[in-house]
């Protein structure tokens, strides 16, 4: 069962951490590269506080992003701006974003995002919590992929591996942590079963698109080539 409650908890926390990681650094290394190709750091952050009120806009019926233009615009002119308006926006857009996540609401109705995707509502704050994390990790700063708590780390290969679930690109592939913890994911292309081992850290950057996958053992034929998320 979903608890949109934890999961607003669990965005504060990780904001806060974020935050805190952010504040290190200063103006010149927020116009470093961060870790996604073509993009600095200020973009990363210009992202987070967009996406918080493009999530807000969701829990309130409005369409996520005025269109996908817009979005890619207003990130490219929020990524040069210095570190203190950085913080100052992505503090003000995560409280705006906890507020309309403590309001009382319909957490089981359907809400729409992008490209048409829906989703229930209380599924919401967990998907600001993938953009959290995984961004925190893509500044580049010191938190890894190591560094996520045990419970987003296992959530997101579950949610990853069902985005890729019959997918007609991905051949029907096991994922098993060392742990001996288990997924099914693809099932639509030829070939496999494919089996991929590794660490819980390993196998979600190879999902998520942030590790090439080099550490990973594969058995039953190659390294599945994902799609862009």
């Amino acid at each position: 069962m979903i608890d949109h409650a934890h999961d607003l908890a669990s965005v504060r926390e990780a904001t806060d951490r974020l935050l805190s990681a952010a504040a290190a650094l200063d103006d010149a290394a927020v116009a470093a590269p961060s870790r996604l190709p073509g993009w600095t750091r200020g973009h990363v952050l210009a992202h987070l506080a967009r996406n918080a009120d493009a999530l807000v806009n969701v829990l309130q019926g409005r369409p996520m992003y005025v269109s996908g233009e817009a979005r890619d615009a207003d990130i490219e002119r929020g990524a040069p701006r210095p570190l203190d308006a950085q913080l100052a926006d992505l503090r003000e857009t995560a409280a705006r974003f906890q507020a309309e996540g403590d309001a009382p609401a319909d957490w089981s109705r359907t809400v729409e995002l992008r490209n048409g995707v829906t989703d229930q509502a209380a599924r919401v704050p967990f998907r600001r919590l993938v953009e959290v994390e995984l961004h925190h990790v893509d500044l580049g700063v010191g938190y890894e992929l190591e560094d996520l708590p045990k419970e987003f780390t296992e959530r997101e290969i579950d949610f990853l591996t069902d985005r890729f679930a019959g997918h007609q690109d991905v051949p029907a592939t096991t994922v098993t942590a060392d742990d001996g913890r288990t997924w099914t994911t693809g099932g639509g292309a030829a070939g496999g079963p494919v089996e991929v081992r590794g660490t819980a850290a390993d196998l979600l950057g190879w999902l998520a698109g942030r590790r090439d996958g080099s550490a990973l053992s594969v058995s039953g034929g190659p390294l599945p080539a994902l799609p862009p998320l």
